[in-house]
């Protein structure tokens, strides 16, 4: 009882404090994208319908911007399908010129049949990027699918895993140079009552793994964070350059089951192919990690897997926690281009590919999957696309939906 009482407390620390959650520092060469003359979909209902407008709607002077996007989607894990709400919120800490735009995500979901989620994401930057606080706070219940460790197994080899789920992450990171920052961070991972929903299935069987496949699960971590980041805006990148190390060390004093330790390196590329019309998106984006559990005994549902990194936007076209091992790594581009001069329509052509460590030794089996989506436009403020994406791969295909860039 005493772990769900820290757990809880942690949960309502963390939306009290979502608010003060930053990232990075602005290039002198990197121009601020003027969307001021840009047409979104608050335009087009505004010159239909004409609402009293109180006051002028975009401004230098504006701080704060809201967008917030009903829709129906594929919930990840091969669960159906599920009422999906998307409300991102935009904010200005300090002057623009100086200081990264703010972000808070909130998505929650429920697919009818058991399994919603309660996910919290933010990224505040304080005034001129002296500090970042970064963060991520959900509760989740699922049934999820699993496959087991490496890529032995079928698409249809599978385990259906009930759990539920709390995650708190927060980290608070300084900026020690131009674009570079380093800081400290707390994480936990806390899942309830883990169990197949085939009554035939031992979890523990199925997947040859002892640790975190049975009853509960919880980590508890401290991070060491270092982070490079020359993007202004992380909703919808321009070019620029992003790295982020981090290092997990879970010890047994902290509340960890067992000792264990886990890096993830996370670096991301977006070169503009218009480097004179920095109002026109055409942009090639390359994003690429490496996730490394250390240690023998992390929990099962801690191990690196296909679609669970720290925004659960990777493995676009293949079902999430497909592939599992101890060490994962990860490669993806993307092609970004604006279909109308205004900047209302784009799309976007992507593929991605992954290898991990289990059934086979890391670098001898590779998964790849591609696709292709369509941006709408929806607030130029914060320049905040819909996103819609098709994805596929051997055996998945999917339609995702999104407010923001993947990457």
């Amino acid at each position: 009882m005493y772990k769900i009482s820290i757990a809880a407390v942690l949960c309502l620390f963390s939306v009290g404090s979502f608010a003060q959650n930053a990232t990075t520092i602005i290039p002198d060469n990197n121009t601020v994208r003027d969307t001021a003359n840009q047409t979104d979909l608050i335009d087009i209902y505004r010159n239909i319908f004409k609402p009293k407008q109180t006051k002028k709607r975009y401004s230098e002077d504006k701080t704060v911007y809201f967008s917030i996007l009903p829709f129906g989607g594929q919930v990840p894990g091969g669960t159906g399908r599920a009422l999906v709400t998307s409300t991102n919120a935009g904010i200005y800490l300090g002057p623009r010129q100086t200081t990264n735009i703010s972000s808070a995500t909130f998505t929650p979901y429920l697919n009818f049949k058991g399994r919603f989620g309660l996910p919290l994401r933010n990224s505040i930057w304080l005034p001129n990027n002296e500090w970042t606080i970064q963060g991520d706070t959900r509760f989740l219940v699922y049934p999820q699918y699993t496959w087991g460790l490496g890529s032995k197994n079928g698409y249809l080899d599978r385990s259906l895993v009930d759990y539920k789920y709390i995650r708190f992450y927060q980290s608070v990171l300084k900026r020690i140079k131009p674009y570079l920052f380093a800081g400290v961070g707390y994480n936990l991972d806390y899942r309830i009552g883990i169990k197949s929903e085939e009554d035939n299935i031992d979890l523990p069987t199925f997947t040859g793994y002892n640790y975190g496949t049975s009853g509960n699960s919880f980590s508890s971590g401290v991070t060491l964070n270092l982070l490079y980041d020359t993007r202004n805006n992380s909703i919808n990148p321009l070019p620029g350059a992003y790295a982020n190390v981090v290092y997990r060390v879970n010890p047994k004093f902290l509340g960890s089951q067992e000792n264990w330790t886990s890096l993830y390196i996370d670096v991301r590329k977006y070169m503009s192919l218009n480097p004179g019309n920095p109002n026109q998106q055409n942009t090639l984006a390359f994003w690429s990690y490496l996730w490394k559990a250390f240690s023998d005994k992390t929990p099962y549902l801690d191990l690196p897997s296909t679609g669970w990194d720290p925004y659960n936007r990777s493995a676009r076209g293949i079902d999430q926690n497909r592939y599992r091992g101890r060490t994962l790594f990860y490669f993806e581009t993307e092609y970004r281009r604006d279909i109308t001069s205004n900047g209302l329509l784009g799309f976007v052509l992507f593929s991605n590919i992954n290898t991990v460590s289990g059934s086979k030794s890391l670098f001898t089996s590779w998964h790849p999957a591609a696709g292709t989506g369509l941006r709408i436009k929806f607030n130029k403020g914060t320049n905040t696309n819909i996103g819609v994406d098709y994805g596929f791969s051997q055996g998945y295909r999917s339609i995702m939906f999104g407010l923001g860039e993947a990457f």
